[in-house]
């Protein structure tokens, strides 16, 4: 039986300011570059993957084939999440954090160097779908020890702002994604960007194995950990301790109830990100560089959007503030789709500026949030496993569902519904987070 959990052990020991900015700061850069990496894969698949990597005589087949593996890369995430968590839980949020880093790094690369299609013929789709697989099971190990250094390491009272550094990470990695893709654009013509200029975010990845590095030499274990694990009898220590299976046995309601919370989110992000990215240059025949100029410039708001909101939800409670954006999200739907098939670069910006402040008002507090609806003891795999789902049935079949959907319906309205459909599924799993009086 789903039961809340009691009260989180507190530190013994207080860190001195210097150390918690020091931790924040690495913990923000840390899921900003793995975020850059995650998303310069969905960018790619939109613009070139599919004809590169899994040619056909239909445009929309190999659309859909490149968003699959996508997807897969989604299908991965709870596999880091667990394996991650498992361990987090046990040996510190640290090293997982240094190993998710280290593979994302090495996978991200791989991808840039990877050989087409024409040149080693099936092997290359197989080692796509390789290397998005170990990018989804890097990204689901990251979010919980970069979360979790953050917010472990917060002041009393601002764990939501400390939280919201993290969540940081994905509009800055948009940002950084977008505007490479940009560049890369700017200095090629379309076949050599086809050839070779798509390749140049991918490489850039590899600099992430150097703040790998700093993590492991120069920032130490949170302290709520360390007094979790200092408070565990010395039976327990002796114990093979499972985190996964006091979960499975006693919190696996509340693990679904933040993935169903959640999912509307991911999924709306990556229908305006990626999906529409796709949908604009193919179907609306808008140019390329404005709608990524557009998406860039969209992210950018979500840098005041995100800190602000989860500010907020240390002062008047988490679940308001979310529930809020998912309400938002509801309503704005249709009104969404309606504005960008006009076609209308100014239409587009505000239809995906709008859905943005929605998808922020959510973002901000949910790190808080899901880290408060488990103790510090098995809170890596509770909160990982919570957001991981709600990757995969939100943010990781979006566009694919995106593009299925109209080509069969041969309407953006279907997007709509597939969105509102979501966000009631939110609401109702928000409502029931808050009889529980679990978070904030």
């Amino acid at each position: 039986m789903d039961t809340a959990p009691p009260p989180a052990t507190p530190p013994t020991t207080t860190p001195s300011e210097r150390a918690r900015r020091k931790v924040a700061t690495a913990a923000a850069l840390a899921s900003a570059v793995e975020w850059y990496d995650y998303f310069v894969f969905g960018i790619a698949a939109a613009l070139v993957l599919g004809d590169l990597y899994f040619p056909s005589g239909s445009p929309s087949a190999g659309v859909l084939a490149a968003f699959a593996t996508f997807a897969v890369g989604f299908l991965a995430r709870p596999v880091g999440g667990i394996i991650a968590g498992q361990l987090g839980d046990k040996r510190g949020r640290k090293p997982m954090l240094v190993l998710a880093l280290t593979l994302m790094g090495l996978a991200t690369t791989g991808i840039g160097l990877l050989p087409t299609y024409e040149t080693i013929g099936i092997a290359a789709p197989l080692l796509l779908v390789l290397f998005r697989v170990l990018q989804g099971i890097a990204v689901g190990a990251q979010w919980g020890g970069a979360m979790l250094m953050a917010t472990e390491y917060a002041p009393e009272g601002k764990r939501g702002l400390y939280g919201s550094l993290v969540q940081l990470g994905v509009p800055i990695g948009v940002v950084t994604a977008n505007t490479v893709f940009l560049a890369a654009g700017a200095f090629t013509d379309d076949a050599a960007f086809a050839a070779w200029g798509w390749r140049l975010p991918f490489l850039v990845g590899f600099l992430v194995l150097g703040l790998a590095w700093y993590i492991h030499t120069r920032v130490e274990e949170t302290p709520e950990f360390k007094a979790a694990e200092r408070a565990l009898s010395q039976e327990e220590q002796s114990r093979a301790r499972s985190p996964l299976r006091t979960i499975l046995r006693r919190h696996l309601g509340t693990v679904f109830l933040a993935g169903g919370s959640f999912a509307v989110n991911t999924a709306t992000f990556y229908i305006i990100i990626t999906g529409v990215l796709d949908y604009a240059t193919r179907e609306l025949h808008m140019e390329r560089s404005a709608v990524l100029t557009v998406s860039l410039c969209v992210s950018l708001t979500q840098l005041v959007l995100i800190p602000a909101a989860a500010a907020l939800s240390d002062r008047i409670g988490r679940l308001r503030i979310y529930a809020l954006g998912a309400a938002g999200l509801l309503l704005w739907a249709v009104p969404l789709f309606l504005l960008i098939d006009t076609a209308s670069l100014l239409w587009l910006a505000v239809g995906t500026f709008v859905t943005s402040c929605f998808l922020s008002i959510m973002y901000g507090p949910q790190a808080a949030l899901f880290a408060e609806l488990f103790t510090a003891e098995m809170r890596y795999t509770g909160a990982s496993l919570g957001y991981q789902i709600a990757a995969v049935f939100g943010g990781g079949l979006a566009p694919f569902v995106m593009v299925l959907l109209l080509e069969t319906t041969g309407t953006s309205m279907a997007v709509s519904g597939y969105i509102m459909g979501l966000a009631v599924i939110a609401l109702v799993s928000i409502k029931v987070l808050a009889s529980r009086a679990a978070p904030r």
